[in-house]
C-alpha cells in the first residue's frame, strides 16, 4: 500500500473521493504541514477485525505475551478465571 499526503483544507472539499482512494492507499492528512491523521480504508472488513487491528491495548498485550516463553497451566487457568 502507498501513502498519499493531503492537506486538511483539501480533504474537506474532496472527502468522498479520498474515502474511495483510501480503500487502495493510506491517506495522510496534514494540518499546517504536520501529520494529523491517517485515513485507512476498511471496506469489506469485519467490525471485530477493525477493532483488534486498531486497538493499542490489544497489541500491547500481544507483544507482552509473545515475549514470554510460556505460562504455567495453573497461572493460565487463574488468569482466565477457570
Amino acid at each position: 500500500m502507498k501513502m498519499k499526503s493531503v492537506a486538511l483544507r483539501d480533504m474537506k472539499t474532496g472527502f468522498s473521493d479520498y474515502i474511495t482512494q483510501a480503500q487502495k492507499d493510506y491517506i495522510l492528512i496534514t494540518k499546517h504541514g504536520k501529520p494529523a491523521a491517517i485515513v485507512w480504508g476498511v471496506e469489506g472488513r469485519d467490525l471485530e477485525d477493525i477493532f483488534y487491528m486498531t486497538n493499542r491495548a490489544f497489541w500491547t498485550t500481544m507483544r507482552k505475551r509473545r515475549s514470554q516463553k510460556s505460562m504455567p497451566w495453573n497461572s493460565a487457568k487463574r488468569e482466565l478465571g477457570l
